[in-house]
């Protein structure tokens, strides 16, 4: 390797310091500040908890609510009974109301079961079918009103139709026969007023209401393909989590091996899932609808449509051929940096096997963030769910003065409002509020979204610096592992914990700021896409990719600074300060050493990820079976495979970031270690006989490590 500048441009090379012998055990408490800041934030946010779990309400997010606001199948309930909604009136789902108030302005009832029959009013009034239609009014309806009355106050509803469910809500059966949209066998309906209309009206007033549902249908299959492939999908994460193991553990003694194995197999990999792209197409040449383009096609919701598509496989295939092409260039042209990065590799396998139980703390980190997740996930739940129900005058006249205003459902029929328009009628709207509580509800929300990021981060850099510092013990001990100290790994996290909490909670605050922004950003986004404004849209492109450039620095910054951390025990920002000058003394290295190392493990990931979600694949889609057992039946069978693939990677990324820390951290030790001795007795190298052998260094008049 070439020698670096030494010039002052990037701060003073390390010098020669016969007391340091690896990471200081003297050392002070570092930015203080900030971890008092820390800890009053999280006091603050266990109040915001509190707060939000004496108002909140989660069974809102689970269950309809009737026009009085009460549940429907909540248990301990009246309406425990009673699961379903059900509209008077469906078609007034299609009122503008609807998107400005969340709530249908028809009348809205709990139910046992969705209706079954097509009936009217009038026609039920007085025949053997009241009984059934009476289920569908109001509770407490008594039958002592004539029908005008009835239908004018909102009793019961002026007809019923076959319907199904959708959400736990009742909505029209609606389907064609021979061209006609029929609901049931009926082509019309009767309104309140015994018009007969046409069903088209009460198919779009429907469509709209579906509309609104069609993400939750979407969601509820989802959740069904969940409830029957959970036990499949377990067993294959632990199958990525066996695969991990094994490769770590044959990386440790095969390191040379496993990365050319790896690599070949990668490229295998990619390359049979070209020819199975090639299969399918051919498969399909001559198939009726196959040619369709993606464009014609458009979105559906079943993706499996896409696969019956030749363009689908022909994209697939193209993508995994650039992919393929890309990585067989790559090693080409950096086969000399790969035997390199090997070296690393097995340098930090040995590191690794030293402090074996570095493998289990990633499971510590996976604790955490889990304990961050649940309390920052339930909290956002209770928050949204902590506004009380609002009632409002409905009316269907347009010219009552007091539409819209809130109104208390128990005093409404001897009030003012319900003599002022004799039709109207208070009924549930929305859950909201008028209190200082409520309006801070926003403000809540985004303080719970950053004390996250915080912690995370947090929990994120107390992991990293607890590797280094195990790691850098291993490296700073000149007969290795005979000089190294016992339980590295626990010294380091007691080190981390007891002196650097404040260095830590600084580093991840100002991680979590950029990623808060970044939030704000993309909710901006979502909001200007409606409107028709180019340069709007183009500067917050520009902001968006900025904080994306900048959170990615700062990542890498405080990776490193967390080594040096760990190493030296100063404070963030001088910590950060000498990292990266350092890194910049030496940028050629950090180029090729570091980036090509990270490739590899990239690539082992793509291994472990492939094999599994290629197995899911087969599996899922009952092209192989495990013994008796098969896969289950599945509405969309790529959510089990999408599941197993994003939790392989998961898995494999836990493992691999240990072996990952180790790489960074010897290769930040290794740097300094050239700058800080000479390979004289007095000044000998601390990097092993084989990083010494691979540099053309020696150690004089020393016996090697």
């Amino acid at each position: 390797m070439e020698d670096e500048r030494k010039d002052g441009a990037y701060g003073t090379p390390q010098k020669y310091d016969p007391t340091f012998k690896g990471p200081i055990y003297n050392r002070g408490c570092t930015d203080i500040i900030c971890c008092v800041f820390l800890l009053l934030a999280i006091v603050g946010y266990v109040a915001v908890g509190i707060i939000a779990w004496t108002h909140g309400d989660p069974r809102k997010v689970i269950y309809p609510t009737d026009s009085r606001g009460e549940f429907c199948g909540q248990k301990g309930t009246k309406n425990a009974n009673k699961p379903y909604l059900f509209y008077f009136n469906i078609v007034k789902c299609a009122s503008p109301l609807v998107l400005l108030e969340f709530q249908c302005p028809t009348p809205q009832i709990c139910v046992e079961k969705c209706p079954d029959r097509y009936l009217t009013y009038l026609n039920a009034h007085r025949s053997q079918d009241f009984e059934y239609y009476k289920q569908f009014c109001v509770p407490g309806f008594q039958n002592n009103k004539g029908v005008a009355e009835v239908l004018r106050d909102g009793d019961c509803p002026a007809v019923l139709t076959p319907s199904t469910l959708l959400a736990r809500r009742c909505f029209p059966a609606i389907h064609a026969h021979k061209g006609v949209l029929m609901v049931g066998n009926e082509t019309t309906y009767e309104d309140g007023h015994g018009a007969r209309k046409n069903i088209t009206e009460l198919v779009e007033g429907a469509k709209k209401a579906n509309g609104v549902l069609e993400a939750r249908q979407l969601a509820m299959r989802i959740f069904e393909d969940y409830t029957v492939s959970w036990y499949w999908i377990v067993i294959g994460l632990v199958i990525a989590m066996v695969m991990s193991l094994l490769f770590i553990v044959l990386l440790r003694f095969l390191a040379g091996i496993m990365v050319w194995v790896m690599i070949v197999m990668v490229i295998l990999v990619l390359g049979y899932g070209i020819f199975h792209c090639y299969m399918e197409y051919a498969r399909l040449r001559g198939e009726a609808g196959s040619d369709v383009s993606l464009v014609d096609l458009g979105f559906q919701t079943d993706l499996r449509v896409y696969l019956h598509l030749r363009q689908t496989w022909m994209a697939f295939m193209i993508i995994l051929s650039i992919i393929e092409v890309i990585i067989i260039l790559l090693l080409i042209f950096l086969r000399k940096r790969i035997l390199i990065a090997i070296a690393l590799i097995k340098e930090a396998s040995r590191a690794v096997g030293y402090v074996m139980c570095s493998m289990l703390y990633p499971l510590v980190t996976f604790f955490l963030l889990c304990l961050c997740i649940a309390y920052w996930a339930s909290t956002a739940v209770f928050l949204s769910t902590s506004n009380e129900a609002i009632y409002k005058i409905f009316d269907d006249a347009t010219d009552c003065p007091v539409a819209g205003k809130t109104c208390n459902p128990e005093t409404f029929s001897s009030s003012n409002e319900s003599r002022l328009c004799p039709g109207a009628h208070c009924q549930f709207a929305f859950y909201g509020g008028e209190s200082g509580y409520h309006r801070a509800l926003l403000g809540l929300q985004i303080f719970n979204a950053f004390m996250f990021f915080w912690l995370a981060n947090f929990v994120l850099a107390l992991g990293q610096v607890t590797l280094a510092g195990a790691f850098a013990s291993y490296y700073w001990s000149l007969h290795k592992p005979d000089d190294l100290p016992a339980f590295p790994l626990f010294s380091a996290f007691s080190r981390a914990l007891r002196y650097h909490t404040g260095s830590l909670a600084f580093g991840a605050l100002i991680l979590a700021i950029v990623q808060i922004i970044r939030v704000m950003l993309e909710y901006l986004d979502q909001r200007l896409k409606a409107a028709d404004n180019k340069f709007a849209k183009f500067l917050m492109t520009c902001l968006k990719c900025c904080f994306w450039c900048l959170e990615k620095f700062i990542k890498f910054l405080n990776r490193n600074a967390y080594i040096m951390i760990a190493i030296y025990g100063t404070n963030f920002c001088t910590s950060a300060r000498n990292a990266f000058f350092l890194l910049m003394r030496n940028i050629i290295r950090v180029a090729v050493l570091d980036k090509v190392t990270d490739f590899l493990f990239l690539l082992g990931k793509l291994l472990i990820v492939g094999s599994v979600g290629i197995l899911a694949f087969f599996f899922f889609t009952h092209r192989i079976r495990i013994v008796q057992d098969t896969a289950p039946p599945l509405n969309y069978y790529w959510v089990p495979i999408l599941t197993v693939i994003v939790g392989s990677y998961l898995i494999a990324h836990g493992f691999f970031s240990v072996y990952g820390m180790c790489v960074d951290t010897l290769f930040l030790c290794f740097l300094e270690d050239l700058e800080r001795n000479d390979g004289s007795a007095e000044r000998p190298y601390f990097m092993s006989s084989n990083l010494k052998k691979l540099l053309n260094k020696t150690n004089k008049k020393l016996v090697e490590s």
